[in-house]
């Protein structure tokens, strides 16, 4: 079993970082004491967290996590209720947004990110899970999209991606009644990808990880920008992205790789050029 030992956080928390098998970056919410509550200095981190991922050339894809029982409960908001009247954001402008729906001024990211929920999961930590590509789920596990209970609008990408994942239904009765429901509830509405015992939360994360880093570095972006494109653009702009990312990826060394690793009935060793 994975055991991570996170820093000694400040009073507003901090986001750990940690490489592991060379090609992944954990990224870990530490508050605890706080159950993971965000302040904007937590924000600003997870940005330069997400940052670093794209622009590390030896990273191939992030697992974001929590130190403690819980893996948050939502925004402190005496601390970012400032923000919000003001209509400010809370992660500085020209990073990686970690919600990743396309705000203007911040760049979106480019590799895969699994995310490891567990215990309390609310408001910002279910928007970041949704915006992550997988999501593996304690049995645990308490959500609660629960904005409207105090006077605010999911903003971080929920009114986007629950109705997408779930159905308008389903997204509509867990955003306006702000209930709390389980994580057999979020597989069904299928916000979540795997359900597994709180004990072995990390190592199945990392197994998950681990199969998309052994992966072409080039082949895991490009896949994975086609199937949002093809989400946020509809099948035809997609399809035009067919021929030409091909083109780019079977001209790389990866592919050449590929190949022989095909021909000699191996494993390829991917380098990511």
């Amino acid at each position: 079993m994975t055991t991570l030992t996170p820093t000694t956080p400040p009073p507003e928390g901090c986001i750990d970082t940690q490489v592991i098998d060379d090609h992944i970056l954990l990224i870990g919410i530490n508050r605890p004491a706080k159950r993971n509550g965000w302040t904007p200095a937590m924000f600003r981190q997870l940005a330069e967290a997400y940052t670093r991922l794209d622009d590390d050339p030896s990273l191939r894809v992030g697992v974001l996590h929590a130190f403690g029982e819980h893996f948050t409960a939502g925004l402190d908001l005496p601390q970012v209720v400032a923000y919000l009247q003001r209509g400010e954001k809370l992660t500085p402008a020209g990073l990686v947004e970690p919600h990743d729906f396309g705000m203007p001024g911040y760049r979106r990211r480019q590799k895969p990110m699994v995310a490891a929920v567990k215990g309390i999961c609310f408001t910002v930590g279910i928007e970041l899970m949704l915006g992550a590509d997988i999501v593996v789920a304690a049995d645990d596990c308490r959500f609660s999209q629960m904005e409207v209970q105090r006077c605010i609008m999911p903003t971080g990408g929920a009114t986007l991606r629950m109705p997408e994942r779930a159905g308008v239904g389903n997204a509509m009765l867990h955003l306006l009644t702000a209930d709390e429901f389980d994580a057999a509830e979020a597989y069904r509405c299928n916000f979540v990808q795997k359900v597994v015992p709180v004990a072995g939360l990390i190592d199945a994360a990392l197994a998950i990880a681990r199969r998309i880093a052994a992966q072409a570095p080039a082949a895991v972006v490009a896949t994975r920008l086609n199937v949002l494109k093809a989400i946020e653009l509809g099948q035809a702009a997609a399809v035009a992205d067919f021929v030409p990312a091909q083109k780019v990826l079977a001209a790389s060394e990866d592919a050449a790789e590929g190949v022989r690793a095909f021909i000699e009935k191996r494993p390829a060793r991917f380098t990511g050029r």
